[in-house]
């Protein structure tokens, strides 16, 4: 049988409501901080021996209903010539950012053999699930070509913008760009068995509607295209969002995920109910006490309805010192309140 989180990406009727976390290997598993001990995040997604146990960890310890590739956007733009790396307590650093037309030219066509690491990390995590999904993904266009540009995460955007108004031929090049080396290395990743993909759009709120429309939909509307053929669900990510729904549902995914700051019934409107939707409990919330979190779960799932099309999730990534039995606990309730009993 289809697992519960593939048949919820296809808004198919389950027998509960399935239930992941972005970021659910991270920081607040024990594991996982032994694991991380003198090592960097790249230096761990590059040793398959190391990445497996990462993303199995939660797997076995929540009872989530899907497991997502231990990896990070930054590799795929590595293994397109760009140097891009992890600073410790910051995120993707370039010490060359993209500051003028000709500086796109560095960006080659996304070259597989630099990442022979992930297609084995695929098919190791393959043979350790038993038949639970697993979940690839990449950045999408503007995230990524705002850390190129920027050189380093952002509050503002504002070089992100600059360069995208000053240079609009240059900028829809870059994405053009991007769009094609992330289409690549997310069919490299179903080929080696991921049975579904998610695109990370994580500050792509920061764009007004006209904007987005005009110079961001186009290219990720052909990365969402460039992924069908593969036949796995699509899930689009972004935070920030409302005011997005309905131009990020018309460019691409067969999954909309949604944040906090829009309860969840108020989107799946904007959304017109034609595509299934993930989300969207407050990462925060994980830190409340139990009969806060129980009644903020409570809440995103009666705002679902139980609707066909459910993925249960957090609005962002599991933060640092999240307890492990709270994390078990959502995961627990959404299953024993949608009829699974976990």
């Amino acid at each position: 049988m289809t697992s519960r989180f593939l048949r919820a990406c296809f808004r198919e009727p389950v027998d509960a409501t399935p239930v992941w976390f972005m970021r659910q290997a991270g920081r607040y598993m024990p594991g996982y901080r032994e694991v991380r001990r003198g090592r960097g995040v790249l230096d761990i997604a590059r040793t398959p021996a190391l990445a497996v146990p990462v993303a199995l960890e939660p797997v076995r310890t929540l009872g989530v209903d899907a497991a997502i590739l231990f990896a990070d956007i930054a590799l795929p733009l590595q293994a397109m010539g760009f140097p891009i790396d992890i600073e410790e307590g910051v995120g993707p650093v370039s010490a060359v950012p993209v500051r003028a037309p000709e500086d796109i030219e560095r960006l080659r066509p996304f070259e597989p053999a630099q990442v022979p690491f992930i297609p084995e990390t695929i098919r190791r995590l393959k043979e350790k699930l038993r038949g639970l999904p697993l979940i690839g993904f990449s950045g999408a266009p503007f995230t990524l070509a705002s850390y190129l540009v920027e050189g380093r995460p952002s509050k503002d955007f504002a070089r992100t913008k600059e360069f995208m108004w000053s240079h609009p031929d240059a900028w829809a090049a870059l994405l053009r760009r991007l769009a094609e080396g992330m289409g690549d290395y997310l069919r490299l990743q179903v080929e080696a068995g991921a049975e579904a993909v998610q695109v990370f759009d994580s500050w792509v709120g920061a764009l007004s509607p006209p904007d987005y429309a005009d110079a961001v939909a186009p290219a990720t509307a052909s990365l969402f295209r460039s992924l069908r053929e593969t036949g796995v669900p699509a899930i689009h990510f972004g935070t920030g969002t409302a005011a997005l729904l309905p131009a990020m549902r018309a460019a691409g995914g067969d999954v909309v995920s949604v944040d906090w700051r829009q309860p969840l019934d108020e989107a799946w409107r904007s959304l017109d109910g034609a595509v299934a939707i993930q989300g969207n409990l407050d990462p925060a919330a994980m830190l409340a006490p139990v009969a806060v979190l129980d009644a903020k779960v409570d809440d995103v799932l009666a705002r679902a309805g139980g609707r066909p099309g459910h993925i249960f999730n957090l609005g962002h990534g599991v933060l640092p010192g999240t307890p492990v039995d709270h994390a078990r606990r959502v995961v627990e309730r959404v299953h024993a309140r949608t009829g699974g009993g976990g």
